[in-house]
């Protein structure tokens, strides 16, 4: 009896286990396969690409940015790259002992025709081609205007969302065998050449983030708000000066705006509280993943945890509590440009077979509705004034209206943060900028305008 026992819970034991490996199989089977096979360190990967010609990627006017070539000693294809570091942040690199990122990541599966169908049915030799937003000539005009400094520059189509260039500093040589040769001595240097500052660097958004205060001011009829402004803003333990320790005297909001006075900012967040502040920030995307992009991005946000009255006086000057990507900037400032409405940033145009057949197409898609049309319209006045007779008067561009903001944001154990966010012409909006100097030490009005200007310009006139 106890020897049938004993086999009885051996078999439920066998049972049991044998169950186990069917569901973990299936599951593998069903949810993780994919993920596995699709991971860039996955060496079997690598060996079935052997016989498939990467495709390329070109810009918006057809320049070549990436191909596969054979390697004639080796004979497997390897991926070239004629800019090198233009695009390090943005097209990414594809090594066997780094996997990939970027858009060599996240279109792995087009690039490789991974989901082709041979019309003579032949193996698929050559993958797909992406053509991208970006304008390579404002691409690499918007390359020399940083001049090595760190920072990012981000240029949008307010219109459509289409990224048009973007920029990040310092970047590095995505060419496998520089970057597998290399490699230690990039993730070692303290500037981060891997970062992609543009998109997944956050900094605090500075006199640039008064866009969103001014807008959440005119929703809460405080747009005729008069000001006394003594230089100094102190309240609930905090202490905010002016830049240049600056007193302005009894000024208006629009005023306040141009020359971008702290006081009346930290005034007006300070009266409309934190879950104002909060509420509207999040209408702009803050605290909001953006998903389905292109490429990595961090997300933008505030820390809503225990949010008084003092923090959002900080906010509404864009210090505090508080860190945005200059993407996510160059996204309000585009919001603002489109009349309240947020379009969905994107890269990559479309998807096309070696014989030129779209595959895939992307379109321009709406994100989000911030704030209306009259608000937004409110906005573009106070950014054109900033320009026209304020601290951006360095983004003025002869018979072009130009509107933006200035931003010089403070960094506890470095330099400030020099920044500018603008849009042009005002009165037709082609194109949005975003430029942050990083650790600059300068004004965003002294050095962070002139670049966005420069960058506007070239668009325009090419």
């Amino acid at each position: 009896m106890n020897i049938n026992k004993r086999i009885i819970h051996l078999l439920i034991v066998v049972c049991v286990m044998f169950l186990s490996l069917i569901t973990y199989l299936l599951y593998f089977n069903m949810f993780k396969s994919e993920e596995l096979a699709t991971n860039p360190y996955n060496m079997r990967q690598w060996e079935n690409e052997l016989d498939i010609k990467r495709g390329n990627i070109y810009d918006r006017n057809g320049t070549l940015l990436a191909e596969s070539v054979m390697d004639e000693q080796s004979g497997v294809h390897l991926r070239r790259y004629p800019y090198r570091n233009l695009y390090s942040h943005i097209i990414g690199y594809t090594s066997s002992v780094y996997g990939k990122t970027q858009l060599e990541k996240k279109y792995d599966r087009q690039l490789l025709a991974k989901d082709g169908i041979s019309l003579s049915f032949e193996p698929i030799k050559k993958g797909y081609d992406l053509r991208l937003t970006l304008d390579h000539n404002l691409q690499s005009y918007a390359h020399d205007q940083l001049s090595g400094k760190n920072g990012a520059i981000v240029a949008l189509d307010p219109n459509t969302g289409e990224m048009l260039a973007c920029v990040s500093y310092p970047d590095f040589d995505p060419t496998s065998e520089v970057l597998e040769s290399e490699w230690n001595n990039i993730v070692e240097t303290e500037s981060s050449p891997l970062l992609a500052r543009a998109t997944q660097g956050l900094y605090p958004p500075g006199s640039t983030y008064k866009i969103v205060t001014a807008a959440a001011a005119y929703e809460n009829d405080l747009e005729n708000e008069e000001f006394n402004d003594t230089g100094k803003f102190e309240e609930k333990g905090i202490t905010v000066e002016n830049y240049g320790k600056q007193a302005h005297g009894k000024i208006d909001l629009p005023r306040a705006f141009a020359v971008s006075s702290n006081f009346a900012f930290c005034t007006l967040g300070y009266e409309m509280g934190p879950d104002v502040m909060l509420e509207i920030s999040e209408r702009f995307g803050i605290n909001k993943p953006l998903t389905d992009f292109d490429i990595e991005t961090s997300t933008s946000s505030i820390d809503g945890r225990s949010l008084n009255n003092a923090d959002a006086a900080l906010i509404a000057m864009g210090q505090g509590k508080l860190l945005t990507t200059p993407l996510q900037m160059a996204m309000i400032t585009s919001a603002v440009a489109n009349d309240g409405v947020m379009m969905k940033p994107y890269i990559v145009s479309k998807v096309t077979s070696s014989s030129g057949v779209a595959v895939e197409t992307h379109s321009p898609q709406i994100l989000y509705r911030p704030i209306e049309a009259g608000c937004a319209n409110y906005v573009q006045g106070l950014m054109e004034e900033v320009v026209e007779s304020g601290s951006g008067t360095s983004a003025q561009i002869s018979g072009i209206k130009v509107a933006g903001k200035t931003g010089t944001s403070e960094n506890e154990k470095e330099k400030d943060h020099a920044w500018f966010v603008g849009y042009a012409p005002a009165d037709n909006p082609q194109i949005a900028v975003a430029v942050i100097l990083e650790n600059d030490g300068s004004s965003g009005g002294t050095a962070a305008a002139p670049i966005a200007r420069n960058v506007i310009k070239k668009y325009l006139s090419d």
